[in-house]
């Protein structure tokens, strides 16, 4: 059995985990390292997309829109539904405009 890999993104916020991911990538794309050096990295970078995607998963999930409320009073959520930002402040003003 091989040796347990520590997570490399056990800990790491979205954030640092994509600034390492990407100072992998540019390490492997330089070429400067040796294969054996180069296949630890990979597999850290795959350790740290794995982390990241769980991430994005997790966010995904949690994003709801207030839609009201029920006959009960609590709120009424929706899945969110992505759109430009400019495009959204464009329609909110032109439907305010007179």
């Amino acid at each position: 059995m091989p040796p347990s890999v520590p997570d490399p993104a056990k800990g790491l916020s979205f954030e640092q985990a994509l600034n390492d991911l990407e100072a992998i990538v540019r390490e492997l794309e330089a070429g400067d390292i040796s294969l054996e050096t180069a296949l630890v990295r990979y597999e850290a970078g795959v350790g740290l997309l794995r982390h990241c995607y769980s991430q994005l998963k997790q966010a995904e999930q949690k994003i709801l829109l207030l839609a009201g409320e029920d006959a009960d009073g609590k709120p009424l959520t929706q899945p969110f539904e992505h759109a430009p930002a400019l495009e959204g402040r464009r329609q909110r003003k032109s439907d305010t405009s007179y």
